[in-house]
Formats: C-alpha cells, sequence, structure tokens
C-alpha cells in the first residue's frame, strides 16, 4: 500500500482544482473539466510544501471489511475518521459502488449534522451521522439484493484552496441468510530454503470471502517488501481460504513479525510467527504436516493447477479457431484458371 502523502500526490495531479470553500460538487466536477497543467503544476508545488511542512494527512478507515445482512434487515456502516480538527464541522459524503458501474455519491452529511441527498429517493433509504469525536456511519434500510456493493466515505481535503478526494477503505453490503462465521483454522507455517525463510499465513474455511490480510512487524507497521498476497478461493462448504507470504533472510531473529487479518466475524487478529518455533525441511512442509494445513496446501495446489490447465486450453481453443479461420479463408478464395497472360 502506498503511504498516504503520495497517494495525495497522485490525487492532486489528476484530480485537484482551485474551489471556494462554498462550491457543490457539480461545480466542482466542472472546475475540474477546466483544469490547466499550470494549475496542476501549482498543485504539486502545494503539496510539496505540504510534504515538506509534516502536515497530518486525512485518513479515512472503515473497520469492517463486508457486512453479511438478512433482506429487510438494516446494515449499519462506519467511517473512523483522522487528521481533521472540526469534525463536526466537516462535510462526510457517502458512496456506492457496484461492479461495472462507475461510483454513485448517495448523500453527504453537512456541519449542521443535516443530509444533503443526491435522489430524493434515497431518503427512505439512506440515512448518515455523526458519531462521537470522529466516526461517521452509513444506514442502509429494508435491504434487498439489489443493495448489495461497496460503500465508501469520502471527505475533500483542501490546501491553500486546492481540493482532493480522500476515501475511505469500503465496507461490502452481502444479502445472505448465511451470516457469517469464522475462520475455523489459521496458522503460520514455514521452510527453510537455503538462507532464506519463508512463511506461510494461511487462513481457511471462512464465510463471506471479504478479508483483509496483511504482514505487519512488531510496531503493527505495515510490511510490503518480500510478500506476496495470494487470491481468495472457494475451499469447502462454500467457505473461502486464503494465504500469504513473507520472504525474509534465514537470519532474522531479532524481530517479530504477524500475520493480521480482519474479517467481517473477527477483527484485527493477528498471529505470530514466533508461535512456530520448529523449521521443518521442504519436504516435510509440502507432505508430513497432519490436520488441516496439509489439506489446504494440496486445495491450493489444486486451485492454482486447474487455474494453469483453463488458461492452456483456452490458449489453445484460440489457436484452433485461428487455424479454422484459415482454412476457411482458403477454401472461400477462387483459385486462378490456368492461361495465357495479357
Amino acid at each position: 500500500m502506498l503511504p498516504l502523502p503520495v497517494l495525495a500526490l497522485a490525487a492532486a495531479w489528476s484530480h485537484a482544482f482551485p474551489l471556494s470553500g462554498g462550491q457543490c460538487g457539480e461545480q466542482q466536477h466542472a472546475a475540474l473539466m477546466h483544469t490547466t497543467m499550470s494549475r496542476r503544476l501549482a498543485v504539486l508545488v502545494v503539496l510539496l510544501s505540504l510534504l515538506s511542512n509534516g502536515q497530518a494527512q486525512v485518513l479515512l478507515q472503515q473497520r469492517q471489511p463486508s457486512l453479511t445482512k438478512r433482506t429487510s434487515s438494516t446494515a449499519v456502516i462506519d467511517c473512523k475518521v483522522e487528521g481533521i480538527d472540526d469534525f463536526q464541522g466537516a462535510y462526510i459524503h457517502w458512496y456506492r459502488h457496484i461492479p461495472s458501474r462507475a461510483p454513485e455519491r448517495l448523500l453527504y452529511v453537512t456541519s449542521t449534522a443535516q443530509i444533503s441527498y443526491d435522489k430524493d429517493s434515497y431518503k427512505d433509504k439512506y440515512h448518515s451521522s455523526k458519531r462521537g469525536k470522529n466516526t461517521c456511519t452509513l444506514s442502509v434500510k429494508d435491504i434487498r439484493e439489489d443493495d448489495e456493493g461497496t460503500y465508501y466515505c469520502a471527505y475533500w481535503q483542501s490546501q491553500s484552496g486546492y481540493y482532493y478526494k480522500v476515501f475511505g477503505t469500503g465496507t461490502k453490503l452481502i444479502v445472505s441468510d448465511k451470516g457469517n462465521s469464522k475462520p475455523e483454522n489459521s496458522e503460520i507455517l514455514q521452510t527453510k530454503h537455503k538462507d532464506q525463510l519463508l512463511y506461510v499465513c494461511l487462513i481457511e474455511n471462512f464465510y463471506p470471502e471479504v478479508i483483509r490480510v496483511q504482514w505487519v512487524d512488531e510496531a503493527n507497521k505495515e510490511v510490503t517488501k518480500n510478500v506476496i498476497k495470494g487470491d481468495v478461493w472457494k475451499s469447502t462448504n462454500d467457505k473461502y481460504s486464503v494465504s500469504t507470504w513473507l520472504t525474509l533472510p534465514g537470519n532474522t531473529t531479532n524481530k517479530n513479525y504477524y500475520c493480521k487479518y480482519d474479517h467481517e466475524s473477527q477483527e484485527n487478529f493477528k498471529l505470530s510467527i514466533q508461535d512456530s518455533s520448529e523449521t521443518p525441511s521442504q519436504e516435510e512442509y509440502c507432505s508430513t504436516y497432519s490436520g488441516n494445513s496439509t489439506v489446504f496446501y494440496k486445495d491450493y495446489l489444486m486451485h492454482k493447477a486447474a487455474h494453469l490447465v483453463y488458461l492452456v486450453l483456452l490458449l489453445k481453443s484460440s489457436m484452433y479457431y485461428v487455424i479454422v479461420l484459415f482454412f476457411i479463408y482458403r477454401m472461400r478464395t477462387p483459385a486462378k484458371l490456368p492461361g495465357k497472360k495479357t
């Protein structure tokens, strides 16, 4: 994950524009369309100055990766805001994103705690309020299947008259009668290869499939170097599993690392690599682990192998298709009859 200053800089380059504080979203969009290169350069100067001054950046965090709700019930989504001095006076926006569609703004809460809806029909569906010192909530009432999607909170951050939008991490609303179930097994396996240590964080059989997994150090800072994140895949009984790898030098002994995950059923759960004291050989790691871990690894290999076979078959079918088209073209092309040249 990129640091906030880098994200802010990228957002400013593509979206920054000068506005007065009272302009609404439509005016902001119109101003964005007329942004010139000189203004963009000015934005970069402002942001570089901001970074050099060490001023705080706004951060919006949504602790719930997902919410699974039955039809006709109500979902309440939280958004924790950091870096805003006057939270009660801030404008907090809420968006919904459905795959294959552009994000759609639903409403925003004004400084007077009043709600401004983008459509009148949303008044009976959505409600938003500010709670405590830094939490804004969105309520989705009388849930139906078409309410599924990922909901984001957002805030327009300004610096010297320039604005760019900061989004939260998102919460996916899932409409289902299944509820949620926490992972049946979670552990860290390890192996040593040459002068490196490989740690595999295995999280098995959870529902729904939405999960946030990351490696963190002792200071709870995310580790991104030498990390590979695997895809979530369906394992057994309509449940899901995921894995992530961390590679460290073989002489790493003075630091603790943790596999941290957030799931609807279990938030901020940590596994320590120190809990797994033995370092088995590569053969042991792949073959002699008992219990769920062996099943997991075979399941994972089968998943990846099936994916590879699918790609190979797809490639072969494409080649056959090209060959068939070539022969059809040759058959339809009239042959030249022998005769004298004119």
